[in-house]
């Protein structure tokens, strides 16, 4: 892929061109909180419902096996760490239900798409976040973008898929619209 269609520079570029795509930059995180709250909500549900079937899968084996696949139940824990990081890193950018509702997660510094090791930070930090002290996410309220901690440690920002499609006067690959 060129780099005007992977990310890279030229979001960066596209900018600082004019002033209404600097308007447009602004535009990006327009609506992000609440569209992420509702894209939690639907992912937990996803997750909910892939963790439920994993857990009827390895409890058959468990018992098919006298027993002895039991203990492959511990691994289910991972489960949400894995459909985070895998998503994110992705094509797709985002959770499905980030995607459900329109957003994506991009490297803050030229909106491309993150790395394996960006998506992992996200992650953990999310999920350290929520073990440590969950009030810790009202940080989207007061930052710039509506970042939360784990998105700054990570160097990520979630922004609006129809946003950047208008910042840069095309479809972002991935993109539902033509």
């Amino acid at each position: 892929m060129s780099e005007q269609t992977s990310g890279g520079a030229f979001y960066a570029n596209a900018a600082m061109n004019s002033a209404a795509s600097i308007a447009a930059v602004d535009r990006l995180g327009d609506g992000v909180l609440t569209r992420r709250v509702l894209a939690w909500w639907a992912d937990v549900v996803l997750i909910a419902i892939l963790s439920g079937i994993a857990w009827l899968l390895l409890a058959t084996f468990g018992v098919l096996t006298l027993g002895l696949g039991f203990p492959l139940l511990s691994l289910l824990p991972v489960l949400p760490v894995l459909y985070n990081v895998g998503f994110l890193a992705s094509d797709l950018q985002a959770t499905p239900g980030q995607a459900m509702f329109g957003l994506i997660v991009a490297r803050d510094e030229d909106l491309g798409r993150p790395n394996l090791a960006q998506a992992l930070i996200s992650t953990l930090g999310y999920y350290l976040t929520l073990a440590v002290f969950f009030l810790l996410l009202g940080l989207a309220l007061v930052t710039t973008r509506h970042r939360t901690l784990h998105d700054l440690a990570a160097g990520l920002v979630v922004v609006r898929r129809g946003a950047l499609d208008d910042l840069i006067g095309a479809s972002y690959p991935g993109s539902p619209r033509p």
